[in-house]
């Protein structure tokens, strides 16, 4: 199996990797793990977007990367990008969770361009 495809089982887990530190956190009541108030401010409201974009950006990453490989796409460069992906939103969670806006939304961006040139690729090839 490829790189690229490795790093979409990776990508699927990583909304949960991001909500996991606010989980941990003293109050967290595991009989109730989507109650609004527990993540209502700060650090856990943050985990908590964190993951709802996580969940938000896997369906067009998991979808290039079939569609970049099964198209035709050059796989090395597919690796690459799949790669790039996972560190851009693996630096995107922490940019979340350390409340820096701007740097976060870089790696978005990178992310979703990576994303989009998995996509594309086969029209290079």
């Amino acid at each position: 199996m490829s790189i690229a495809l490795w790093c979409v089982l990776a990508a699927a887990f990583l909304p949960m990797v991001a909500v996991l530190p606010a989980k941990m956190m003293k109050g967290f009541d595991n009989a109730r793990p989507r109650d609004p108030a527990f993540f209502a401010e700060g650090f856990r409201a943050r985990a908590q977007w964190a993951q709802a974009n996580g969940f938000e950006a896997f369906p067009l990453f998991a979808v290039a990367v079939i569609v970049g490989i099964g198209k035709g796409g050059d796989q090395a460069w597919i690796d690459q990008l799949a790669v790039l992906f996972i560190l851009m939103r693996l630096i995107y969670t922490v940019c979340y969770w350390t409340d820096r806006a701007t740097q976060r939304s870089l790696a978005w961006t990178v992310a979703t361009g990576a994303s989009v040139a998995i996509f594309t690729s086969p029209l290079w090839s």
